[in-house]
Parts: C-alpha cells; structure tokens; sequence
C-alpha cells in the first residue's frame, strides 16, 4: 500500500517541478512582440504585463537592477505569496526636453488680459523674481505648486504646437517665451529649464504566478 501511495505523490512531485520551471523556460523562448502578446493572452490576468522604464524617472533598486540587463535578460523576485519574473524585451533611448510654465486659461481671461498679465509676469522674472514663485502665484494649471516644472517628456507627450516651440524654437537656458494654443484657448509663459538629454528606457515583460 505504502508503494502504491509513493508513486502519485512522486509524479505529483514532478509536476509541480515542472510548473515551476516552464514559466522560466516559456520566458527564455520569447523574442517578437507577437510572442509576448500571444503568452500575455495566456497567462490572462491583470498583474502580467508589459512594462516601460524610465531611467530618469524610476530609480527604485528593483529598476536599478533591470537596467543592468542585458536584452532578454531576466530577473525573479519572491515574497510570501507570489513569484514574479521579468524579462527586459526592449532597450532604447530617447531624447527628452524639460521646460516650466505658467498656464492661463483663455475661457477665464480675455485676449486683452492675457496679454497684460504676461508682461507683467515677463517683467517680474526679469526684474529677479523666481520662476518657481511665478508659477505658484499666477499659474492655472495643477503643477502651479510644483513651480510649473513640466517634468522631462519626448516628443508626442504633450500638444503638438506646444513641443514645436520647445522643442524647434530657438531658445537657451533660462529663456523666458511664451506659447499660444488659441484653438483650445491655452496661453503659455514658459521658461526653458534644461538641455535636451537623452535617456534609456528598458521595456520589461512581467509575469506574476502564486507561489504553491
């Protein structure tokens, strides 16, 4: 009896061995972006994903660690309950601008006010007012407390005239401009905070499975 009970929990050893190692292997044979969509259908649950990082932007250690990969390297981490694997698909760069502004809402002020109060904050940052403080007392737009800083973004991130002036204008470091966006009644004081820089991304196939 003893016999016939070792061999189904020998077997059921073996399976468990090998759920644990086909995810590993199923991750090793993925290489084209069909691949990767056809076993994220598989897999079938919100926690599997394909994940974009940002160097500038994401700088906890686990992405410190996946940037250190090579192209399809991977990397597992465990908790109590879960087993995660990454595996990085993709690795570019791309150039990425940074700007500040002021916005002032056409719907709220009319052409003749607008113009007033961009003078007039021209005038104070001219005269040695910060732009940080500015923004904090002028700006209608959410990143006011932030000091209008926009963040880095790339082109296609924000409206189209918008990155044209920032990005084609020709303005240095500290140059103060303005934008304007009258078919959405957006008006823009902006100041070029930064350089362009170019910077890595790594795109990270993510996959989530219960530990047993």
């Amino acid at each position: 009896m003893k016999k016939m009970l070792l061999i189904p929990f020998s077997l059921l050893i073996t399976l468990i061995s090998a759920a644990q190692t086909s995810t590993e292997e199923d991750l090793a044979s993925i290489e084209t972006p069909e691949q990767i969509e056809h076993f994220l259908e598989a897999k079938d649950s919100k926690k599997n994903k394909l994940v974009t990082f940002n160097e500038e932007k994401h700088k906890t250690k686990l992405t410190k660690s996946l940037f250190k990969l090579g192209l399809g390297g991977t990397k597992t981490n465990e908790n109590e309950f879960d087993k995660t694997y990454y595996k990085v698909v993709d690795k570019t760069s791309k150039t990425y601008y940074r700007a500040a502004y002021i916005f002032l809402d056409g719907n709220k002020y009319d052409a003749v006010n607008i113009k007033a109060l961009r003078e007039r904050i021209i005038k104070k940052y001219r005269n040695g007012a910060s732009f940080d403080f500015l923004a904090r007392q002028y700006s209608m737009d959410s990143n006011a407390k932030k000091g209008g800083d926009l963040g880095w973004f790339t082109n296609g991130d924000m409206h189209a005239d918008f990155e044209k002036e920032i990005i084609n204008g020709d303005h240095q470091i500290n140059d103060i401009f303005t934008i304007d966006i009258p078919s959405k009644k957006w008006y823009y004081v902006v100041l070029k905070t930064h350089e362009p820089k170019a910077i890595s991304e790594i795109e990270v196939l993510k996959i989530v499975e219960p530990k047993d």
